[in-house]
């Protein structure tokens, strides 16, 4: 997946040509946990450089929509029409702000997941491969050219850096320092070590790999005890609630005499409530699937 700041149109490159002067005014957030951040997830800008696009992009969106959100204000004969503008272009170019500020740590974390999700995958790939006489460098770059998606995206990174004269070792390490899952760390450091201190290899991975598939069982069991409240609340908000509500509605607008339009609008306000409910339980069941999954 790419890299790509949110409410930009441009390349980065190009919006790193924008900002060049204007970055040397965030200096002092190069060593920040946003520098981090953004080499994890092999941006290619450094921090600088992107709190310079945010705030770029904050002024452009905060203008735009200070004229169209008061010329369209003025034109509905809304009073004080040039209060409410600048306050409501002030509002959406800070959740703009905020947006881009969030997404390199958003995105670093979705990242780890990726690798994570493959990571069994590849290991048992690895012990067939080693078990079968191929050398370690072979290895890394026939799981670099295999689909196993972001883990294969590293591993080419770390090809890269060996046919550039870095050792086996040392590419691995580098691999270590610009990442943020930790059993991926956790197996590179394993692998690394192995190398280094001329170890079985084929015990090296079977032993990585045992590691992660108790791991994974423990992911199991808290996935399913974590589901366990979250399918109770489903049941109550997406099931029970409508159904009673749907009674009482029906019954209410039969004895007071309430109009078709208002039980047709409180009718379509249910549903979109369910609606938002059914996407807010898909969303939350998604984010606690376990990574190694």
């Amino acid at each position: 997946m790419k890299f790509n700041i949110p409410f930009t149109l441009s390349d980065k490159n190009i919006l790193k040509k924008k900002v060049h002067k204007s970055s040397k005014a965030f200096r002092k957030f190069k060593k920040s946990n946003l520098e981090e951040e953004l080499k994890n997830s092999r941006s290619g800008v450094n921090a600088p450089e992107y709190i310079a696009i945010s705030f770029r992009t904050f002024l452009i969106s905060f203008f735009t929509l200070l004229v169209i959100f008061t010329f369209a204000l003025f034109f509905l004969g809304v009073k004080e029409f040039y209060l409410y503008g600048p306050s409501l272009s002030l509002i959406f170019s800070l959740f703009v702000f905020a947006r881009q500020m969030t997404y390199p740590k958003m995105y670093s974390s979705r990242k780890a997941k990726r690798i994570e999700k493959n990571l069994i995958s590849v290991l048992q790939d690895m012990l067939v491969q080693l078990s079968s006489g191929v050398p370690i460098y072979k290895i890394l770059i026939n799981l670099s050219a295999t689909d196993y998606g972001e883990a294969s995206d590293e591993f080419k990174v770390a090809v890269n850096e060996i046919n550039s004269g870095i050792s086996q070792i040392d590419a691995l390490e580098n691999l270590i320092k610009k990442n943020k899952s930790e059993y991926f760390k956790r197996v590179l450091w394993q692998i690394s070590n192995g190398l280094r201190s001329g170890s079985d290899m084929d015990i090296v991975l079977e032993d990585s790999i045992d590691n992660l598939n108790k791991e994974q069982g423990i992911q199991i069991q808290n996935y399913g005890n974590k589901l366990n409240p979250l399918i109770v609340f489903y049941m109550l908000v997406a099931v029970i609630i409508p159904s009673l509500s749907i009674t009482f509605l029906i019954i209410l607008s039969s004895m007071i005499g309430i109009s078709s339009e208002i039980v047709i609008l409180l009718f379509l306000g249910l549903g979109v409530f369910i609606i938002l409910i059914q996407v807010m339980f898909l969303g939350l069941v998604k984010t606690r699937r376990p990574s190694l999954l």
